[in-house]
């Protein structure tokens, strides 16, 4: 249960067990703990942000409920899947999550779906709700990663970097959960400030997708436990592709405000040009009134003559 994690370079050397405790005969492991540290900073975070995106606290909680389990149960589907040759063979394991084997591709899936029900049950906007969903998945996975740091898992191929970790006195490679956890770090820094001036329901969703996606494509390239359909990585090509679609979609929105900007007259402004145009109208009408008159008394007297 135990795992000597250094990084040579920089003369660091960690020995460390997965077993945080035992309470009455069950091991609790720091893999856990760390989950769940990432889930309730999440829930506060977002819990402090509710009523910015139009939801309540109680909307939190209902979908915390949901999302949580149905995010564990998509998790473990979409790794099961990837990896069916193995289970296929020992189907005792399939349900065996305490073992290892999720894949938050699968998570994020679920969560999705779930959340678009939840909008449609109580009548709340979908985009909003994933804006806030965004926040809490960085959180999560920025903290969460470091539970791979603790089971010694999830890193990537060899490498002479001066931040190589070796486990168990092997050869250095990338370490690979650090790389995420930074770069989540840094995307919900940036989304947390963006966000203050957002443009449109959905923006931090979109945003979010784009920036995980970006660093996921890289990350796992480094990687050396990776899901693969024939030769292909299975979340390289799902990162690159959520990458493309989130910015293409957010161009064409970006592009849509300008426009709409472009020709939009300010509520004041148009009442302005509105009573402007009446004024006009009735002046000119009044003119053509006066000029009439002259015109009506002229023939009223050739009438009077005749």
């Amino acid at each position: 249960m135990e795992h000597a994690i250094s990084f040579p370079a920089l003369g660091l050397d960690f020995q460390i067990n997965r077993v945080a405790a035992n309470i009455f005969g069950k091991d609790i492991y720091w893999y856990g703990i760390i989950i769940c540290i990432g889930f309730v900073l999440a829930a506060l975070y977002v819990n402090a942000r509710v009523k910015e995106f139009g939801c309540t606290s109680d909307n939190l909680m209902d979908c915390l409920i949901i999302c949580v389990p149905v995010g564990i149960i998509c998790a473990r589907i979409y790794y099961v899947i990837f990896e069916w040759d193995y289970y296929s063979q020992h189907p005792n394991e399939i349900i065996a999550v305490w073992n290892g084997g999720i894949a938050i591709y699968g998570a994020v899936i679920g969560v999705v779906i779930a959340l678009y029900i939840y909008s449609r049950v109580k009548k709340l906007a979908f985009a909003s709700l994933c804006d806030l969903a965004a926040f809490g998945l960085l959180i999560g996975q920025c903290i969460g990663r470091w539970g791979n740091f603790i089971n010694g898992e999830a890193h990537g191929g060899p490498t002479d970097l001066p931040w190589g970790m070796s486990i168990d006195g092997a050869a250095a490679v990338h370490p690979t959960f650090l790389y995420e956890s930074v770069w989540n770090l840094v995307g919900f820094i940036a989304l947390h400030f963006y966000s203050k001036k957002r443009k449109f329901p959905g923006e931090m969703a979109l945003l979010y997708v784009a920036w995980y996606g970006l660093g996921r494509a890289w990350i796992e390239a480094l990687r050396t436990d990776s899901l693969y359909i024939g030769t292909l990585r299975v979340s390289q090509v799902l990162a690159a592709v959520s990458c493309i679609v989130a910015v293409a979609l957010l161009v064409r929105k970006y592009n849509r405000l300008k426009v709409a900007r472009a020709f939009y007259v300010p509520a004041k402004e148009e009442s302005v040009q509105v009573e402007t145009t009446m004024a006009a109208e009735q002046t000119t009408d009044k003119a053509e009134s006066v000029a009439a008159k002259p015109e009506q008394q002229t023939e009223n007297k050739g009438g009077a003559q005749s």
